[in-house]
């Protein structure tokens, strides 16, 4: 099933797509939502991002060629994790806006899922459990600020650093997912989800075990090597096998 928050009759509204037609839900989409009878053409809706998480919890160096790239440390022994606050989060064909405060501001595929139900203190064998579905993640971030501050807060969190979408979807197997960074048309990042250094399930656990998670937060499982800057006017697409495209225009903050 493909859940999708969008635009349409000037309302927010929740559905589920199915080939271009989305059937409108009432209510929670994280508790038993309602279908309707409403439908809508998926060219005739403005897409939005697919939730809207109270925080997005995000682990870095998930993936051992991308801890040579950015660090050239040892694997860590445990989950690095930081959060990207929800002024960050902007949905499909929205615009990335580069900070002039910022000098290179790289794009970061990423696989994340979508917790549903509140989740403290899980195991990981409890893990699906509390995952809704899938979907696509930017994980933004301004490269020189995040090595120039010696922490993540600060590069990870100017506004539009986090596209989400441009569905969730439920029913994937997490093990062994195709995950790209396409820039202009050219692939740049390339991995899938079995290279994990950290699988979901037990990612879902150890954040669990920090910070409880809410229906609607975003867990985003960190992004293979390659990574890179993007300048105005570049379009950047993240695609994930079983999900789709996650596109985003390129645009320089106005002065």
């Amino acid at each position: 099933m493909k859940y999708l928050r969008f635009l349409a009759d000037g309302m927010e509204k929740y559905g589920i797509l199915d080939g271009n037609e989305i059937t409108e839900v009432q209510g929670s989409i994280f508790e038993n939502p309602a279908v309707t009878d409403k439908k809508y053409n998926l060219s005739h809706v403005r897409l939005l991002a697919p939730c809207k998480p109270g925080k997005v919890v995000a682990v870095g160096l998930n993936y051992a060629d991308h801890v040579k790239e950015f660090s050239g440390r040892d694997i860590p022994e445990n989950p690095v994790i930081f959060i990207k606050l929800p002024h960050t989060v902007i949905g499909p064909d929205d615009s990335i806006i580069l900070p002039e405060i910022s000098n290179r501001v790289d794009y970061e595929a990423e696989f994340a899922v979508v917790i549903k139900k509140y989740c403290k203190n899980i195991e990981p064998e409890q893990a699906s459990e509390y995952i809704l579905g899938a979907t696509c993640l930017n994980d933004v971030t301004a490269r020189d600020i995040q090595k120039s501050d010696g922490q993540w807060t600060r590069g990870k969190n100017y506004e539009t650093f986090c596209p989400i979408g441009p569905y969730i979807v439920t029913d994937l197997d997490y093990t062994k997912l195709d995950v790209k960074l396409i820039l202009n048309g050219q692939v740049k990042q390339h991995g899938d989800t079995s290279m994990h250094i950290f699988k979901t399930d037990y990612l879902i656990s150890f954040i669990s075990k920090v910070i409880p998670l809410e229906p609607g937060d975003v867990v985003t499982t960190g992004t293979p090597e390659g990574v890179g800057p993007m300048k105005p006017g570049d379009v950047v697409e993240v695609e994930i096998e079983g999900i789709g495209r996650l596109i985003n225009h390129v645009k320089q903050a106005d002065c």
